[in-house]
């Protein structure tokens, strides 16, 4: 057990139970597997209408059909926490985090314990296609300026063996500060912000110097948030000298869909139920573009079903 793992069990979460169920969930055969995402809608709804009083009054009846269920959205989420939690959970014994607010609607959300653990799980399932778990790791994501949030997120960093660059400060004095730190780190990953890891390989391309000539123990980059063109992965590949993975999550959620080792997307049917609505909430069929609605299939201490993420 890594200490990042470590520090997950001692503070409660059950990763290795989550580990157990994840195995169980991916050994479903394919004929059966609707059933599981049917049972599991149903489950977590009938928990939600009983249980979460914001959520019954949002929905407005208890006896409504899921395709009938109102889309929630980030706006009906700007009250506070304690007023969205599920009976029988509080601020103390559930995961709390803060969305970016990229979409202009940060808000504070709750996992139970054993739902963010899964989260973990299958984050685990998926950098292990491509065997980067316990790895040292690049990061590029921003970081909390309140000292109290900025040391927790330094000791997970520490505990998760990774080390996190500024990403405030993309000037060429900075960007030149991180080459001297990859020359004399021994990085296995790059993992961060699209537009930010972009940025560096086009300083890294300004001076022709392939990352991985400078830091050998180089294998591969992760990004995420942004989204991740053609041409800029090129330029990344080139610049890195080492494969780009795509990475789509939401921290409220989970990973929604990673790139295997193929690199196809492979969407997260194990935890999230994903849905494609139109703007009068309609499901699209397969190939239409429209509204990205994701609903969680575990967490009980907050409703996140038929949530629309914001994109498109």
């Amino acid at each position: 057990m890594n200490l990042f793992d470590f520090s997950l069990k001692i503070n409660g979460y059950p990763l290795a139970k989550a580990q157990d169920t994840l195995r169980v969930i991916q050994a479903i055969n394919e004929t059966e597997y609707s059933n599981y995402i049917s049972d599991r809608k149903k489950n977590i709804l009938d928990f939600h209408l009983n249980n979460n009083s914001f959520y019954r009054n949002f929905v407005g009846s208890s006896d409504v059909l899921w395709d009938n269920l109102p889309v929630l959205e980030k706006k009906n989420l700007q009250i506070p926490l304690k007023d969205r939690l599920s009976k029988g959970y509080n601020l103390k014994n559930v995961y709390v985090n803060k969305t970016s607010g990229s979409t202009g609607n940060p808000f504070y959300f709750a996992k139970d314990k054993f739902t963010h653990a899964l989260t973990w799980a299958i984050i685990k399932n998926r950098f292990g296609w491509h065997g980067l778990n316990s790895k040292k790791q690049a990061r590029f994501y921003g970081i909390p300026n309140l000292f109290v949030q900025n040391t927790k997120e330094r000791i997970k960093d520490f505990f998760a063996n990774r080390y996190r660059f500024n990403v405030f400060d993309l000037s060429s004095k900075s960007l030149d500060n991180w080459i001297e730190t990859f020359k004399k780190s021994n990085f296995v990953y790059l993992n961060g912000y699209t537009t930010v890891i972009l940025a560096f390989a086009k300083h890294l391309a300004s001076k022709n110097i392939v990352l991985k000539d400078i830091c050998p123990s180089l294998e591969a980059c992760v990004v995420t948030s942004e989204m991740c063109f053609e041409k800029d992965k090129k330029i990344m590949e080139t610049a890195f000298g080492v494969p780009v993975i795509n990475e789509y999550g939401a921290s409220e959620l989970d990973l929604i869909a990673f790139e295997n080792t193929d690199y196809k997307w492979i969407i997260n049917t194990e935890s999230l139920f994903v849905e494609i609505l139109d703007s009068k909430n309609n499901i699209l069929p397969f190939g239409e573009e429209g509204r990205i609605v994701i609903s969680s299939l575990y967490n009980k201490a907050h409703p996140f079903i038929r949530y629309d993420i914001g994109d498109i």
